[in-house]
């Protein structure tokens, strides 16, 4: 059986969900990511800040709050 590739990585960095090293809300991997955008998930503050400065840079950032990863299979 081929393992499937993983869909869930930090948008800046590229570090898979579920690895060491990736912030989850509350710090439980249950609770899902704990920093997001519009674009995907983030892995930590660094890749956070990391993200915004270059959307700032680029003149891309949001209007409004990106909604929460967690509400969407609700």
């Amino acid at each position: 059986m081929l393992a499937r590739p993983e869909t869930r990585r930090c948008i800046e960095c590229g570090l898979p969900y579920n690895m060491p090293g990736f912030s989850y809300y509350h710090g439980d991997v249950e609770n899902g990511a704990a920093y997001w955008s519009d674009r995907g998930i983030l892995c930590s503050p660094a890749c956070s800040l990391t993200h915004f400065k270059r959307r700032e840079a680029e003149g891309t950032l949001p209007s409004a709050p990106a909604a929460s990863p967690l509400e969407f299979g609700r």
